[in-house]
């Protein structure tokens, strides 16, 4: 089993033998091919996702000055600072390998939304009642659970599909 890009093979001999089986990743092309003659408002989705992984970077200072530090969790910062950062690396990944037309977002976009689902959980159940728990489920509704869709839609439209069977 081969696995090609479709454009790639376009005007080319393929190597594989018309016996092959070849999964072919159809909105998959060059990373060579400029932004601007990409299908499907890729590119603009491609931006926006590194936009974001890179918008977390100041959060990340704000969480790691601004968090309690607890005796029985002596890490608690470290922890949540921690998650976003890997938030903000599968969102910039995710939006790179989008930029790319990369098949691999698939991967990343999946990890990412795992990630921010992950978040919302923790900080609506760490959060004291009252004020806290609102901003963390205002929080949760307005930013993580939808980016969470996002890139789970984002990374069902990029899973391989087989190639038609004549």
């Amino acid at each position: 089993m081969a696995i090609v890009d479709r454009e790639a093979r376009c005007g080319r001999q393929s190597p594989e033998s018309d016996s092959a089986e070849v999964i072919e990743f159809p909105g998959a092309a060059s990373s060579r091919e400029p932004v601007s003659q990409r299908r499907g408002g890729t590119g603009c989705l491609g931006v926006a996702l590194v936009c974001c992984g890179i918008a977390m970077l100041p959060w990340l200072l704000v969480l790691a000055n601004s968090l309690p530090a607890a005796d029985l969790v002596p890490h608690w910062s470290t922890a949540w600072v921690g998650l976003d950062a890997l938030e903000a690396l599968g969102l910039a990944t995710t939006g790179l390998l989008l930029l790319r037309r990369d098949p691999r977002r698939c991967l990343t976009a999946t990890a990412t939304a795992v990630l921010l689902i992950v978040d919302f959980w923790f900080d609506v159940t760490t959060s004291t009642p009252g004020a806290e728990l609102a901003t963390a489920i205002a929080m949760g509704l307005g930013v993580e659970l939808p980016m969470a869709t996002l890139c789970t839609a984002l990374a069902v439209r990029s899973l391989p599909h087989p190639a038609q069977r004549s």
